[in-house]
């Protein structure tokens, strides 16, 4: 940095009546642009000076900074760097860091907001809809896959579970990363990342594997939301932004949406798979999760094509990299606009001095994977002294609150959104039971069943020289019955059992009828012969398409709230749109006292989703301005990694009492959505900020 006096203040932007203006040095020029001489504005025309080879608005490469002020100070007795205290390094970067932000707001409105920024958004949607996807996934192929690998209650509780603790590893992770490495480049890690343990998972069998390739592959969405807001945020003005990145939020309900359609036109179709010998199974479920990461490999594809954020490559100190970048975005937009003569006017923009301690390693250093080793440390420890800085006198308050808002929210939407399907598939069970037959003492000798039996309860039966051959029996329960010389041969079974029967001189071939099956039951001269192996999808579920729907219109009912909280974002402010819509939920939630229905819970959760998505975008964007930009990805992924663990508790809570009683989780929901909403009022409101 050469050398400075330490009793002289000297920099290139003053602050002055409010704003910061740029000295006549040839420096920023944004807005008001002085008069230029004539024969320098015919340069672009009529050659060149001899002097000055410099065509207006062509970058010809801008002298570093540093190499300015060594210029303006060299007279000036200095002290180096190196001698010189941190904080005072950090108060001078602190002082820079302002500065840039609102000359960076004034380039980015000079730029304008057009088809650069458009497109930026449909790649980065696509990335934001293969979270919302990933979300959706398991649930829809759990009922296929419990039968297709054999899981048990508990396996199917962990693999509902898994996804979102890889989420909330990779948002804390990735997110850090993302500070340090590039919001581009950890961005298309965390896509590559989800994209290929998700395409793995449809082809594995094992249920361990199948864990962990979904466990991967959330780790690797996870990252997904808080580099997505924090990159687009970066290329908005402060008059566009909460407006569009509330915008961006639909994406993730167009992704729950397409997930809620590709499992309705899919799994039902069991035939659209394929075997290999007798181990090998392709269902249409796999089919199902295979289609699902096409959005995640198409925001793949179409990041490499975008730019890094100028803003986090001022941020390190690229001021080349960014200049080049920003002209794109103006060029890009003026050029739609019909106005490509319009020229780029920025020559300099101010950059922040860099105080972070590099390591360089010399390729002759070590072995390679002891230089790689360094590397990784180094860049770990920065991404934890970054989650430590949230936590500093300076942003403590704010994250801990934000924490609080960002976890109740978490807790009641995540637990209900799991509670509302079980409580619409448990009114399901009850009517269902409600018209069972129920068969008593009834006599059947010499009689052959070729049929399907279903929802029936026979009681003291006898069956003699009975055949049961090619049928299926579903919801069959048999006690105290007596089954004597009767031939079971390739019966299906589901959710079928025999209690305290006595079973004489009876074969069973190539059935699905398993020891456990048999309950209390006494075998006698009974013969099994090849039974059938592993698990097997007998039945196509009845209310499958009811589930399928009622998560489509859980996904589509978020589109009023989300064009609500995009209009008005901007401006009734962030605050009370986290407020108000976190208490009107809060209402919502005591009306679900009143459903007990199918209809009645699908209408309830329609009206629960629509009001609280206005709280999560307004969330997200209070997230995104709180936090300067060293920092914003690395606090948006503690938050939004405590979320996800708020969406474990709520999961793990809420389920627990389907069937035994509605008050809790309603009582749960409504406190946690009144506490996180008044807390939310004292947050400091941002619409008016620019972005630090």
């Amino acid at each position: 940095d050469g050398y400075r006096n330490t009793n002289q203040v000297s920099d290139d932007y003053r602050y002055q009546d409010g704003n910061y203006g740029a000295p006549n040095d040839g420096y920023y020029r944004g807005g008001d642009e002085p008069a230029q001489e004539e024969d320098a504005q015919s340069d672009v025309t009529e050659g060149h000076d001899e002097d000055d080879e410099v065509y207006e608005g062509e970058y010809q490469g801008i002298p570093h900074p540093d190499d300015i002020k060594e210029k303006q100070k060299k007279r000036a007795p200095a002290v180096a760097d190196e001698y010189r205290d941190r904080a005072d390094l950090m108060a001078e970067r602190m002082e820079d860091e302002e500065q840039l932000a609102h000359q960076y707001e004034n380039i980015i409105e000079e730029c304008g907001h057009g088809r650069f920024q458009w497109t930026l958004f449909f790649v980065l949607g696509l990335a934001l809809m293969a979270d919302g996807v990933e979300v959706f996934v398991v649930g829809f192929v759990l009922p296929s896959a419990e039968k297709d690998m054999c899981l048990s209650s508990s396996n199917k509780g962990m693999l509902g579970l898994i996804v979102y603790l890889g989420m909330m590893v990779g948002a804390v992770l990735l997110g850090g990363l993302a500070d340090k490495l590039g919001r581009k480049q950890c961005l298309i890690i965390s896509l590559a990342i989800n994209a290929a343990f998700a395409f793995l998972s449809s082809f594995v069998q094992g249920y361990g594997f199948f864990l962990f390739c979904r466990l991967i592959s959330g780790l690797g969405i996870g990252g997904t939301l808080p580099i997505v807001f924090a990159y687009f945020s970066e290329f908005l003005s402060r008059e566009k932004r909460g407006e569009h990145l509330s915008w961006l939020c639909m994406f993730w309900m167009i992704g729950g949406i397409y997930a809620s359609a590709m499992a309705w036109s899919i799994i039902p179709h069991y035939g659209w798979g394929f075997s290999m010998g007798t181990k090998y199974h392709f269902h249409s479920w796999r089919v199902f999760v295979l289609v699902c990461a096409l959005p995640c490999i198409a925001s793949l594809v179409a990041l490499k094509f975008m730019p890094e954020s100028p803003r986090f490559l001022l941020e390190i100190g690229k001021h080349d990299e960014a200049w080049m970048i920003l002209k794109q975005v103006h060029d890009t937009n003026m050029r739609a606009k019909g106005e490509p003569e319009r020229v780029f006017t920025v020559s300099y923009i101010k950059t922040p001095k860099q105080v972070d301690e590099f390591i360089e390693i010399q390729s002759s250093t070590g072995t390679w994977y002891q230089r790689w080793l360094v590397r990784i440390t180094t860049t770990l420890k920065q991404v934890w002294d970054n989650v430590l800085y949230c936590l500093t006198a300076q942003y403590r308050m704010n994250t801990l609150m934000l924490a609080v808002v960002w976890f109740t929210m978490a807790l009641s939407y995540y637990g209900l959104i799991v509670w509302f399907p079980d409580m619409i598939r448990y009114f399901q069970d009850e009517a269902y039971e409600s018209r069972v037959k129920i068969f008593d003492e009834e006599e059947v000798s010499h009689f052959t069943f070729n049929f399907t039996l279903e929802n029936q309860i026979h009681r003291n039966g006898e069956y003699r020289n009975d055949k049961f051959i090619g049928m299926k029996f579903k919801q069959v329960r048999f006690e105290d019955s007596l089954f004597e010389d009767c031939y079971f041969e390739d019966v299906r079974s589901s959710e079928t059992f025999f209690e305290n029967c006595t079973i004489i001189s009876t074969v069973f071939y190539n059935t699905d009828l398993y020891e456990q099956k048999f309950i209390n039951c006494r075998l006698i001269n009974s013969t099994f012969m090849k039974e059938k192996e592993g698990c097997h999808i007998d039945f196509e579920e009845d209310n499958d398409f009811l589930i399928y729907l009622v998560s489509f219109l859980g996904s589509l009912s978020v589109l009023p709230g989300n064009i609500i909280s995009a209009l008005l974002m901007d401006k009734i402010g962030r605050i009370k749109m986290i407020g108000g819509s976190m208490l009107i939920s809060a209402v919502c939630c005591f009306f679900l006292f009143f459903g007990n229905s199918e209809s009645a819970m699908i209408g309830w959760q329609c009206l629960f989703c629509g009001a609280s998505i206005a709280a999560w975008n307004a969330l997200d964007v209070i997230t995104v301005e709180l936090y300067p930009t060293d920092k914003r990805a690395t606090a948006f992924g503690i938050l939004n990694g405590l979320c996800k663990f708020g969406a474990i508790l709520g999961n793990s809570i809420f389920s627990s009492f389907v069937g035994i009683t509605k008050v809790v989780p309603i009582l749960l929901a409504s406190s946690a959505l009144v506490g996180g909403g008044l807390l939310a009022l004292r947050l400091p409101e941002t619409r008016e900020q620019v972005l630090m």
